[in-house]
């Protein structure tokens, strides 16, 4: 493991916060070994060099402990927005699993967003971090077929495993769901995977479904999506027809996005799943919020 300086690591949210109602942003890893061939933490404006290298930051729990120290306000702490905090090497070096305890001890809530089973090892603090604060567990899922995502998705648990994840911590209590994002145009985008996306997540007890039907695309990020649409779907002209379609466009909407969020939006109100951000943000924050005393004078 390669280790990088930090001075910082616990940065707050700028106003207004409005993704998932985050206070703080954390991310210990730089970096991502999943090899998602969508990720958009790949462009140039985030300046991670040689990006599928996972590395560390030195001396993180230490600058963590002193970035909750130095806090005027407690909050919902946010990790996994450029990399996944549960990538392989956290089985070993447990970097997360000691930065939760830190949230435990100093009275913060914690934001995970991960594509790795792995999460389920650290049921214990979160539980004990729900004790006094918000706790919120997004689990990103793309696709329901667990063949198509190894092309896609190749070194991280298959959607199949992260169903059995939402279902391990719904039944330990912990407000868990998923995020539908990104829902790749012309591979991923039909009622038929999103469809199952949400039978299989409402079945293993998720509490919400955020989507997006739609991706991002800039810079190398296009290049490198499209040199994988040709390796991976030989012959199916995919990255002719993001380039005929989108052009050079950062924001690539499904073309069926409109069909897809009606049956998405109808689904989900059947299944009594949440699926806007306010509603969400509502729903987990409430059993923390201090209610005002009214005197009867």
């Amino acid at each position: 493991m390669e280790y990088i300086p930090a001075k910082t690591i616990v940065t707050k949210v700028k106003a207004p916060a409005g993704w998932f109602g985050i206070d703080y942003n954390m991310n210990i890893y730089k970096g991502c070994c999943h090899g998602c061939i969508y990720c958009d933490s790949r462009s140039d404006c985030y300046g991670v060099g040689d990006f599928d290298k996972v590395r560390a930051k030195e001396d993180a729990l230490r600058i963590i402990r002193d970035d909750l120290r130095r806090k005027t306000r407690t909050g919902v702490v946010g990790t996994g927005a450029m990399s996944d905090p549960y990538n392989p090497f956290e089985r070993e070096l447990k970097l997360s699993r000691h930065a939760l305890e830190l949230c435990d001890a100093f009275g913060f809530g914690a934001a995970i967003a991960t594509k790795s089973s792995l999460l389920e090892r650290d049921i214990d603090i979160l539980q004990s971090i729900a004790e006094h604060s918000p706790v919120l567990l997004k689990i990103t899922v793309t696709c329901a077929c667990d063949d198509l995502a190894a092309r896609i998705e190749p070194h991280v648990s298959r959607p199949s495993e992260r169903f059995r994840l939402v279902e391990k911590l719904s039944e330990a209590g912990l407000y868990a769901g998923i995020l539908l994002m990104p829902v790749l145009p012309f591979i991923e985008d039909n009622e038929e995977n999103v469809g199952k996306i949400i039978r299989m997540a409402g079945d293993a007890g998720a509490r919400f479904i955020y989507p997006a039907f739609g991706m991002t695309l800039r810079g190398n990020q296009r290049a490198w999506y499209y040199q994988k649409l040709n390796e991976l779907f030989p012959g199916e002209r995919l990255s002719e027809a993001y380039q005929k379609r989108y052009g050079n466009y950062y924001e690539c909407i499904s073309p069926k996005a409109r069909e897809l969020w009606e049956f998405f939006a109808e689904e989900c109100r059947n299944r009594k799943i949440l699926y806007r951000m306010d509603d969400i943000i509502s729903q987990y924050r409430r059993p923390y919020r201090t209610e005002q005393m009214t005197l009867p004078f």
